[in-house]
């Protein structure tokens, strides 16, 4: 199965500018005989690195006012918000795995969420992932997710699930998803370098899978002029705000591609799905290496609202 993994930056904080492209970049993938495509954390409409940029309280005005400018731009699910890439999906018949912003107009309609949707290559989207917790500063524009998300399921690549950033650092979220039959793991982020990279590689030896990690390659450059406080946030138009950093490993920890630094485009490989299964005969953590008799992990799946209207 050969896999596209974009390393391309969105329109910043331009949902529809940065949809086209997201389809544009589908079809590429597509062309090249791509049955997956995955995207970064937040790339619709951009990942909010501007909270790691202003000092706390004395940033508060300029950052509600980029709050409110992302707010505009983030995908709305309760209004068919991922429609043309669901269309994409099922016109290529290609599973497309995507970090996203999401607002959710069917409750406050304001909190915005980092998500993750899973589309199947019939344009189904097969899950929807919140971020459970973000990271320091990102909490600033995130709310928390649930337990509903976590799940690994069947798509026509094979079995893929995903955890986003630094979610990846937590050894319960993790094990949620080994124990589900998983061949694809994939861990959308706004992290890159040496450590992560590390990280990866230690997740596909610990749970016998596939890992796919991919953060936006993103230049000063890259960031529109009429961006509020542009200047301020990015002096410099020559800096890398993120080198990207794609890489595939392969079940029990072999590099398979990558890492794609400080370049742009896609990085396509092949890999096969159902080695991630025969991997784990020599370690299988949710299996034969588990001790169920002295750990267990409970997960609450259900769905948490703060109002319910009967």
């Amino acid at each position: 199965m050969k896999l596209s993994v974009v390393q391309q930056p969105p329109v910043y904080l331009d949902l529809a500018k940065s949809m086209e492209r997201a389809v544009e970049l589908v079809a590429a993938s597509a062309k090249q005989g791509c049955q997956m495509v995955v995207f970064p954390e937040a790339w619709l409409p951009g990942y909010p690195t501007f909270v790691w940029r202003m000092a706390p309280g004395a940033g508060m005005g300029k950052t509600d006012a980029l709050y409110a400018l992302s707010q505009a731009n983030s995908v709305d699910l309760s209004r068919n918000g991922l429609a043309p890439l669901q269309e994409a999906a099922r016109d290529h018949g290609t599973v497309i795995v995507l970090g996203y912003q999401e607002v959710d107009g069917a409750v406050s309609g304001s909190t915005l969420y980092n998500s993750c949707a899973i589309i199947d290559a019939d344009g189904r989207i097969a899950n929807n992932h919140r971020k459970l917790m973000p990271t320091n500063p990102e909490r600033m524009v995130w709310g928390f997710g649930d337990g509903s998300g976590l799940n690994v399921v069947d798509t026509a690549v094979g079995r893929v699930g995903a955890l986003l950033c630094w979610e990846n650092y937590m050894p319960l979220a993790r094990y949620a998803l080994y124990a589900q039959n998983i061949d694809i793991y994939v861990a959308p982020t706004w992290d890159s370098g040496d450590t992560w990279l590390a990280t990866m590689q230690h997740i596909a030896r610990e749970g016998g899978c596939w890992v796919i990690g991919c953060a936006t390659a993103l230049e000063a450059s890259d960031i529109p002029e009429d961006i509020p406080y542009r200047d301020e946030l990015f002096p410099s138009n020559d800096e890398w705000v993120n080198p990207g950093d794609a890489v595939v490993y392969q079940p029990f920890g072999g590099l398979s591609a990558g890492p794609m630094h400080k370049e742009k485009g896609l990085l396509v490989t092949d890999i096969d799905p159902a080695a991630a299964r025969a991997s784990r005969r020599k370690f299988d953590v949710s299996g034969h290496y588990a001790r169920p008799d002295v750990f267990t992990l409970t997960v609450n799946r259900a769905k948490q609202s703060p109002v319910e209207f009967e």
